[in-house]
């Protein structure tokens, strides 16, 4: 500008171009270096997924399912993908095995998931992963299910699920000589679920196994028959 003898401030040529922006006359950069359309759409006030609020702790067993992957080599030559639900109050899991961690194997576990505990599942809590999107938010929305995903940089929130999952690498595919194919390794991951749920006593449960903690519980919630 001032070489074609307009002379006028850093400062005011800001002013100006903050007023064409309110306008709509002037598109900020960064917006134009966005794909537009859906893109732009897909926020998550729009999504059946809601952020995790701050603070947001369970209370009941069902109330927030965690769910998580975990990527195993079975053999040199053989990774899968292992999908752990665990719920943090009755310290109950469920596993589901798949060669890639996709949206529709994400739902095949929540369908899982939902036939297999013995308490009602009210909402699930997961990380930002694309395999938690698509068909996984459908199948939440048409049973209506909670979702909530972990806010940016927040690992630490599944802590729960993690530390399941490390029972998981540790205590399963560490020491067992396991089959790679997907069918024989589901026959044995299903076993050492029901081993985890109904034999492993926990220390968090008072040395109690997940089910001997929910048929405590349900014990004591259950009205009387004098009432």
């Amino acid at each position: 500008m001032r070489r074609e003898g307009i002379d006028v401030s850093v400062s005011m040529v800001g002013r100006i171009l903050t007023k064409l922006m309110a306008r709509g006359v002037v598109t900020p950069v960064p917006m134009l270096r966005r794909k537009p359309g859906p893109r732009r759409l897909r926020i998550m006030g729009q999504r059946h997924a809601k952020r995790l609020p701050k603070g947001m702790k369970p209370i009941r067993p069902g109330e927030l399912v965690q769910i998580d992957t975990l990527f195993v080599n079975v053999a040199p030559d053989k990774a899968v993908k292992h999908f752990t639900a665990y719920d943090p109050v009755a310290k109950w899991t469920v596993a589901l095995v798949a060669g890639r961690a996709t949206a529709r194997c994400a739902a095949a576990l929540l369908d899982k998931l939902i036939a297999e505990v013995p308490f009602r599942i009210e909402g699930i809590q997961v990380d930002g992963g694309s395999e938690f999107r698509a068909e996984f938010e459908d199948a939440c929305r048409e049973r209506n299910l909670c979702l909530f995903v972990l806010p940016p940089k927040r690992p630490q929130l599944n802590g729960h699920v993690e530390r399941a999952q490390g029972s998981w690498r540790y205590e399963f595919y560490g020491v067992e000589d396991l089959p790679s194919r997907l069918k024989p390794l589901q026959l044995r991951i299903d076993a050492f679920a029901h081993r985890f749920n109904h034999t492993r006593p926990h220390q968090a449960l008072g040395d109690l196994t997940p089910a001997e903690y929910l048929s405590i519980i349900s014990q004591e919630i259950a009205p009387s028959h004098m009432g």
